[in-house]
């Protein structure tokens, strides 16, 4: 089976992944972190740096169980909209009539 090479967005929601659990880990070293989640400190190295960027979901789970993170916090951080540099949300409207 070929694996397709992941999109843009996808490499993104790695990085943004990675860095989420490289902030929640904070001074924890990463041995005692991927030892805790039972995951290889490598599996978690590569995780925060991004170069996995679609980890298996049992993995992210381990992970965040051990750093006191919600899926759901992980889900939404990993998946807010991205937006070009210097681009601002339209403001909305109000025309009177």
């Amino acid at each position: 089976m070929v694996r397709l090479p992941l999109t843009p967005a996808e490499l993104e929601r790695g990085q943004r992944l990675g860095a989420l659990l490289r902030e929640a880990r904070g001074e924890r070293s990463m041995l005692a972190t991927a030892l805790d989640a039972r995951v290889s400190p490598e599996t978690l190295r590569k995780i925060e740096s991004g170069r996995v960027a679609t980890p298996a979901f049992p993995t992210i789970a381990a992970i965040a169980d051990v750093l006191g993170l919600s899926l759901d916090a992980v889900w939404a951080e990993i998946n807010q909209p991205v937006r070009a540099v210097g681009s601002v949300a339209p403001a909305s409207r109000h025309v009177s009539g």
